[in-house]
């Protein structure tokens, strides 16, 4: 498949198919290649998604590797590892910011920049109630760090941080065991 260059609009990304959108994110109108991720990765996501799934009830949804779109124009997409979002628009494409409780993102080798501060960004910006980055490293149980929104400056506040047994409550309780990985 051909990567396509240049500037996308919403309307071109729109009628591509799942296959050329899979592996990609939009910033600023251009296309970026997203790094492959490991098994452990994955894993990490799965069992996050799991865990906040069962947690959240039925109002929300959670669900892994789908954009959600930021802005239109220019176009941001983003492709966050874990998405809880409401589950009234479980058929409505793209996701809006105004329909997402949290985002979280694994960082993996490769994004640890684009997870750690060009991401917390962008999605403060964009009205993203909660934000989880979760650290890992083979060998290593996973360190959980979770940003709050501030609705009035729009930048994320530090919350707790986590490793093992994460026990929050925001977005709403949650228990997850990070120990067995």
């Amino acid at each position: 498949m051909r990567e396509p260059r240049g500037h996308v609009s919403s309307e071109q990304y729109d009628s591509w198919c799942a296959v050329q959108c899979a592996d990609i994110e939009i910033v600023d109108g251009i296309v970026i290649a997203r790094p492959g991720t490991s098994k452990r990765h994955k894993r990490l996501a799965r069992l996050l998604a799991n865990a906040l799934d069962a947690a959240g009830g039925s109002e929300w949804n959670v669900d892994t590797d789908f954009d959600v779109r930021l802005q239109d124009v220019p176009l941001n997409n983003r492709r966050p590892d874990v998405v809880v979002y409401r589950a009234e628009t479980i058929d409505e494409s793209p996701t809006r910011p105004a329909d997402v409780l949290l985002l979280a993102e694994v960082v993996s080798p490769g994004s640890e920049t684009t997870d750690r501060v060009v991401k917390l960004d962008q999605y403060a910006t964009a009205g993203i109630p909660f934000y989880w980055r979760i650290e890992q490293a083979a060998g290593v149980v996973p360190i959980v760090h979770t940003y709050v929104l501030d609705p009035a400056s729009r930048r994320y506040r530090v919350g707790e941080v986590f490793t093992g047994l994460v026990k929050a409550t925001a977005p709403y309780p949650v228990e997850i065991d990070l120990s067995s990985l």
